[in-house]
């Protein structure tokens, strides 16, 4: 998996999404922040997020989109339960994940980071596609910019909210990406290895 200097991912599905803004001039993006979503909630596979990040959500369509009729939100990818990866913001863009949110003393984590939205409910497992799914990009992402944390929507917004869930299994993917940086070390392409992280979760 490869991005290019557009901040695009070459070789996926592409739907841009017009809620999107510029980021500030100068910063870093050195966050990756993972949530689930499903709309419905707790349906999968339909086109209710996508038409939700092109502003095309039929309030009508679903007794739950009268509640978030209006709501402009976006997120830079999208990884469905098949392990499809649709991308919707260039990760040079700023995309409308977070909402109110800090990390490390820092507000307004969108302006630092990319959303990756991970297809679920949050009261059933993810499936073996989407951490794979998830682990490439992850990589493609870390070689490309100066990634220093990978976190959940729930760090940076806490008691707000809860996403990726309990069942988000976080050694997991940690184990994967761990995998690939030690294979990398063995052809001689591995980074300095980073301190392992202090959170219970958190990823470096």
């Amino acid at each position: 998996m490869r991005i290019n200097s557009d901040g695009w991912v070459e070789g996926i599905r592409f739907i841009p999404s017009p809620n999107c803004d510029e980021r500030p001039a100068g910063g870093a993006v050195d966050l990756l922040v993972i949530h689930y979503i499903s709309l419905p909630p707790g349906e999968f596979g339909g086109p209710g997020v996508v038409e939700l990040f092109t502003n095309r959500l039929d309030p009508a369509a679903h007794p739950f989109y009268a509640s978030i009729a209006g709501l402009k939100a976006s997120a830079h990818f999208l990884i469905r339960r098949d392990g499809e990866l649709i991308q919707f913001v260039p990760c040079g863009k700023r995309a409308w994940h977070a909402g109110a949110s800090s990390w490390k003393g820092r507000a307004r984590c969108n302006d630092f980071s990319i959303g990756i939205e991970v297809e679920g409910s949050g009261e059933a497992p993810f499936t073996d596609r989407q951490y794979d799914r998830l682990a490439a990009l992850t990589r493609a992402l870390k070689a490309r910019y100066p990634i220093r944390d990978i976190v959940g929507h729930a760090d940076v917004a806490p008691g707000r909210k809860d996403d990726p869930g309990p069942h988000f299994d976080w050694a997991r993917l940690r184990a994967m990406l761990e995998i690939n940086r030690h294979a990398a070390s063995k052809t001689g392409t591995a980074k300095t290895p980073r301190r392992q992280p202090r959170a219970k979760h958190k990823l470096r």
